[in-house]
Formats: C-alpha cells, sequence, structure tokens
C-alpha cells in the first residue's frame, strides 16, 4: 500500500477566529476560510482543517477532550485505494465516498480518511552551508539570511499521537497499513514510516491513559534549520507562546521548535529529518531526555556586544 503521508489533519475547535489567527500566522495560506474555518495549507498543498467543534460536516470527536476529529492520509494512486478497502473491509465497515476516498476507523477509534495525495510537487532550493574543508554551496555575495527571507512551512510532515496500548497501534498500522517501525523510545513508542515515504518518521506514538487519547502535535517541515528559527522567532514576535525547543532530536534528526495552539495540541517546526529505507535497523532506547534532545536551546530577547550584560548573566 503506498502511503504518502498525511494530507491533512481536521479539528473540531472552540473558537475558530482563534484557530485562525494562530494557523494564518504560523505560516498556512487560508483557502476559502470563512467564520466557520476552512483548509489552512502548506507550499504543497497539505495542511490543516479547522471547524467549529458543533459542526455537523466533521466527524465525530473522539471521547476525550482532544479536538482532533480525522487523519486524512494521501496515497499513491486509486488502486492503493482499492487495496486499503480491502485488507480494512475484513473485520470494520470501510465507507467510500462520491470522490472515490474511503473512510474508516483504526484500532484505538481514530477517524481516518484515505485518498489520492493531493501533495503538489516542489521545485525549491534546501538551506546552503560554507564548511571549510568542502566546496561552497553559496557562492560570494549569495546570503545566507537576510531580515525578510522566506521561511513558511513547506508541507506536513508527521503526526504525533497519545494512545493507551502501543501494541495495538503498531499492530494496526504494520501490519494492516504496511507502516515501518523506524526507531523506538522504550516507554514511549515506535517511529513508523509509511512505504511510499523515506522520512524517519510521518508517525509517532505515545502511551498514555485512555483519557487522554488524542492528538499531541503535528510537525511541518521547513527549508532548512535557519528557516526554522526564523519561523519560529518571528512567530514568537506575534505573541505566541513556544513550549519546547529550539533544539535537535537524537532519532530522526530532526530539528525542531514545539508552540502552545488553540488547538488542543501542540504545532511544531521541524528540519532536516532523516531519511531511512528497507536496509535500516531500527534502535531502541529508554524514553527520557537524553534520548530524546542532542541540544536544546532556549529562545531569549536579541542582545548585541555594547548592550550590558547578556540576559541571565551572572554578575
Amino acid at each position: 500500500m503506498n502511503i504518502v503521508g498525511p494530507d491533512y489533519l481536521v479539528f473540531g475547535v472552540d473558537d475558530v477566529a482563534a484557530a485562525t489567527e494562530f494557523l494564518t500566522a504560523w505560516g498556512l495560506k487560508p483557502v476559502d476560510v470563512t467564520e466557520k474555518g476552512g483548509l489552512f495549507e502548506t507550499l504543497d498543498g497539505t495542511g490543516v482543517i479547522v471547524r467549529h467543534k458543533s459542526d455537523p460536516s466533521l466527524p465525530p470527536p473522539l471521547p476525550t477532550s482532544n479536538m482532533l476529529r480525522q487523519q486524512v492520509y494521501g496515497v499513491k494512486s486509486t488502486e492503493d485505494l482499492d487495496a486499503i478497502e480491502a485488507e480494512l473491509g475484513k473485520d470494520r465497515r470501510v465507507t467510500r465516498l462520491s470522490n472515490g476516498s474511503i473512510e474508516v476507523k483504526d484500532d484505538h477509534g481514530f477517524e481516518l480518511k484515505f485518498q489520492v495525495t493531493v501533495r503538489r510537487e516542489l521545485d525549491m532550493p534546501a538551506e546552503k552551508i560554507n564548511a571549510p574543508g568542502a566546496p561552497a554551496q553559496r557562492g560570494p555575495n549569495e546570503l545566507g539570511v537576510w531580515e525578510e527571507m522566506p521561511a513558511l512551512p513547506r508541507t506536513l510532515s508527521h503526526v504525533v499521537l497519545f494512545v493507551p496500548d502501543i501494541e495495538i497501534a503498531e499492530k494496526f498500522y504494520c501490519e494492516r497499513l504496511g507502516f515501518v517501525v523506524t526507531d523506538i523510545l522504550t516507554g514511549a513508542g515506535p517511529f513508523l514510516r509509511p512505504k511510499a515515504n523515506d522520512d524517519h518518521h510521518t508517525l509517532f506514538f505515545i502511551r498514555t491513559p485512555d483519557y487522554m487519547k488524542g492528538c499531541e502535535h503535528l510537525a511541518f517541515h521547513m527549508g532548512g534549520p535557519t528557516e526554522l528559527m526564523v519561523a519560529g522567532t518571528r512567530f514568537m514576535k506575534k505573541g505566541f507562546q513556544s513550549f519546547w525547543g529550539p533544539g535537535r532530536h537524537k532519532f530522526g534528526s530532526n530539528w525542531f521548535w514545539y508552540f502552545n495552539s488553540p488547538l488542543g495540541c501542540h504545532f511544531e517546526y521541524d528540519a532536516d529529518m532523516d531519511k531511512h529505507d528497507d536496509t535500516w535497523v531500527a534502535r531502541e532506547a529508554q524514553n527520557g531526555a537524553e534520548a530524546s534532545q542532542i541540544v536544546l536551546f532556549e529562545y531569549r530577547e536579541k542582545w548585541a556586544p555594547g548592550g550590558g550584560p547578556p540576559p541571565g548573566a551572572k554578575l
């Protein structure tokens, strides 16, 4: 089954206006958005759909207070939709919609939708670096950073879910949908990538009590760590609250910066994630701070020499 990854996440929110302000400031483009909500997309067309939690068009809510209503996965072709329908139809109801997409629930009751992916192919440069001992990637007079440089989310990267039973979740996505375990944080859960995506992970599970079931965070790929830092700094200046980061994870190697959101979960900018193929052997480490990040920074207001001691300096 050629599952590419998440196309959209759908939320039923308490405050559509607050969600709209947040998602637009995050760098997502509103598409046909009204006071009732709508689609907020990345540069490749993936993104987030929000509606008010009472909107009858939404899938039913989780039995927890989490606002996630549906995960919409993109696949390569209609043949992949047929294969998913045939496999999951063996033991549960699968609904085929008029546009050819299918809807179904996973073994934890999360609402899933599968469609031929909406992802547009991007043709954009990655971040360039200059390093002694290697050919320069940026030539003479080519700047690496400037005040108005673009720093927008390129694609919806991955989803992290709170689930009460890791074994049930892993078995469903790996045995029924063809995901592969890339690494495991013991005490938390596995990182998974689907067949048609070589990112280290598009899905990760964290073991929690049943009453916490839902979305912990969703992440968006940036063009590099500089774009991540620039986007996060601009977001902080707009008054939004940092939750964790900036820093760099060990498993996946991706840079990260997480923020609180009015959608009942965290949002992450990420950059420079590892790629894997089927020859990769999954690693395992005990969940904790040492396994989770190799470096972690803390945002502070800008400071310059000559302006007194830097913030937090001991006098």
